[in-house]
């Protein structure tokens, strides 16, 4: 997994709980307001949600304590405050309860919509992600109505975190920079230049000495804005750490730990003992980064699945495997694996809920569209039988006929493109690259990995016994198991990592910034996915297993030739030791590494 955030997941965890809400200043109010100035203390506890969090609770407090004597529309602003509180804190459930109160009376006035761009937030939190992004993908069609520059703001914010969170960074960077543009009078664009950030972050374009994260860190602390400036100053250490300046890092750390433990943003603590661990960890301080990993353990709940619990479970392994514990280590490692997997499997969710929503929406787009071509043919086909005999209005069908046939035939050339460069690329059978392509991206992807000193694992996979398959049940049964293996392989894999068919029933895979020990682990679970999936086709159930051989960039280096020789000489291992297993560098791990389940 990459360094610094994972990308976009590290930093959205730091800023799940707050969303992105604008406060309501001066003279704005809820539509249903009806005197001038009756919502000025709500405004003035709104406004404090971030600079003093522990002021907003008092003023929370008090605005309950004369709740009896409040009107609907003040009663609905509290409720909408109340669910923001209960976002903050963790409180999912209670959050999108409150929310969508709000919205049931009105969800196109500007609190309908800050309380819509918040439930998004919500959502993703607790993992509902296909409803979370079939909102946005509704958000982003009704944008250019929203007049409202606080619900505009909001809205843009919501959008923007949750697009990027999606492992859409570029279309994450847009909204952010509509949402700097769309700031309303009188507003710090502290929250906007969080949210581009965060952005530019998951699309891996930050140092640290980049101008966009230190003035944000600058500007939230001038705006009196600790937590996103703490939030800034994580990333800050995290690029600090992965360009190896520890002494910098741990300073920052030391720097920033006053000011969280002020707030009291729990994500913002867990990461900062997680940061620490793995600080002490690279200095070569072992008892140190032990004390803060387990700090980072004890900090969270039972059933917790997060990068920082990730991160500490990996320290307390390393430590443990380098002083001898071996059953310490064990332990350890099994847990890293339980939020190793943890994390992939809620990536792949998330992105499965964001291409159905995204899929689902273009379709009722389409149809829409379509019906609306339907009814404007039916009229001019009304308009020329009432007047057929004009020559003015034939001439205009004989002219529309050849501009739709124009444009059907410069379709149909387009889509010949399309299929020309697809096939120039692709296996025509599984539709993933075929070998010379994969060959020419992962030399690429590997010039790339050394530029940056990232680390990468090469796959070569082997169907074990696929001639028998062939036999017996026909080439047709033979293709459906190469797509379906193709399915699998797909599953375990993230958007960045290469996959190509290197020829009949062999395959290959680059692992991108994956270390030896990941590498291994999701070597492993590709093998026990395929061995558990077998194909049933007409009734007849079709088993087959996988021969892995996996070399990595730690001990072979950068070359392609150098890592196809050393994983083509651990799968010819695998096989020759019985095939169905996964041989790493010539060390064989299947059978005993015990790769717990995430349940």
């Amino acid at each position: 997994m990459a360094s610094g955030c994972l990308g976009y997941m590290r930093c959205w965890t730091l800023l799940v709980g707050l969303g992105f809400c604008a406060f309501v200043p001066g003279g704005r109010a809820t539509p249903a307001q009806t005197a001038e100035g009756a919502m000025d203390r709500f405004r003035q506890v709104d406004a404090i949600r971030t600079k003093d969090h522990a002021g907003f609770v008092d003023g929370l407090g008090g605005l309950h304590r004369d709740e009896d004597g409040l009107k609907a529309d003040e009663k609905r602003y509290l409720r909408f405050l109340d669910g923001w509180e209960a976002n903050y804190e963790g409180r999912y459930a209670q959050a999108e309860a409150a929310f969508r109160d709000v919205m049931a009376i009105a969800d196109d006035d500007m609190l309908g919509t800050r309380a819509t761009a918040m439930l998004m937030n919500n959502l993703t939190g607790q993992g509902k992600y296909a409803e979370a992004y079939a909102m946005a993908s509704r958000a982003v069609d009704t944008l250019p109505v929203v007049t409202d520059p606080e619900a505009r703001f909001s809205l843009l914010a919501n959008l923007s975190q949750m697009l990027t969170f999606a492992g859409q960074p570029e279309l994450g960077l847009k909204y952010a920079e509509m949402m700097l543009k769309a700031t309303p009078a009188g507003q710090s664009p502290c929250q906007a230049m969080v949210q581009k950030v965060t952005a530019l972050e998951g699309a891996r374009e930050l140092t640290d000495r980049s101008p966009e994260l230190l003035n944000t860190i600058d500007i939230c602390k001038a705006d009196r804005q600790p937590i996103f400036a703490d939030t800034m100053s994580l990333i800050l250490v995290d690029r600090l750490f992965a360009e190896h300046k520890l002494d910098q890092a741990l300073a920052t750390v030391e720097r920033i730990e006053p000011a969280i433990q002020t707030s009291r943003y729990f994500p913002h603590i867990i990461d900062l003992a997680s940061q620490r661990a793995r600080i002490y960890e690279a200095m070569g301080k072992p008892e140190e980064a032990r004390k803060a990993a387990l700090q980072t353990v004890a900090l969270n709940h039972p059933g917790d699945v997060n990068e920082a619990l990730r991160i500490a479970y990996r320290v307390l392994y390393s430590i443990d495997k380098a002083q001898g514990n071996d059953a310490g280590a064990l332990d350890y490692y099994e847990r890293y694996v339980i939020q190793d997997q943890g994390y992939l499997r809620d990536a792949n969710v998330r992105n499965a809920a964001y291409e159905a929503a995204s899929q689902h929406f273009r379709a009722e787009k389409l149809e829409t569209e379509g019906l609306s071509k339907e009814n404007r043919i039916l009229r001019l086909q009304q308009a020329l039988d009432a007047k057929a005999v004009e020559t003015s209005r034939l001439y205009m069908v004989v002219m529309s006929l050849v501009l739709l046939s124009i444009v059907f035939w410069m379709v149909r050339i387009k889509r010949s493109q399309l299929r020309f460069k697809w096939l120039s690329s692709c296996d025509g059978l599984t539709g993933i690259f075929h070998h010379q392509h994969f060959v020419g991206e992962a030399e690429r992807a590997l010039r790339v990995l050394e530029k940056r000193g990232g680390e990468g694992c090469l796959v070569f996979l082997d169907l074990d016994h696929f001639k028998q398959v062939n036999d017996a049940h026909g080439h047709a049964v033979g293709d459906a198991v190469l797509k379906h293996a193709v399915a699998v392989f797909k599953g375990q894999l993230r958007k960045a990592d290469l996959l190509g068919r290197l020829g009949g029933e062999e395959f290959g895979m680059l692992l991108m910034d994956t270390p030896r020990l990941q590498g291994s682990v999701v070597a492993e679970r590709v093998r026990q996915a395929l061995e558990s999936s077998p194909l049933v086709v007409e009734g007849v159930v079709v088993a087959f297993s996988v021969s892995i051989g996996l070399a990595c960039t730690d001990t072979t280096g950068y070359g392609l030739q150098d890592l196809c020789r050393a994983a083509d000489a651990a799968l010819y291992q695998a096989k020759h030791l019985g095939r169905n297993r996964v041989v790493v560098d010539g060390d064989e791990i299947s059978g005993r590494l015990r790769v717990s389940s995430p349940h």
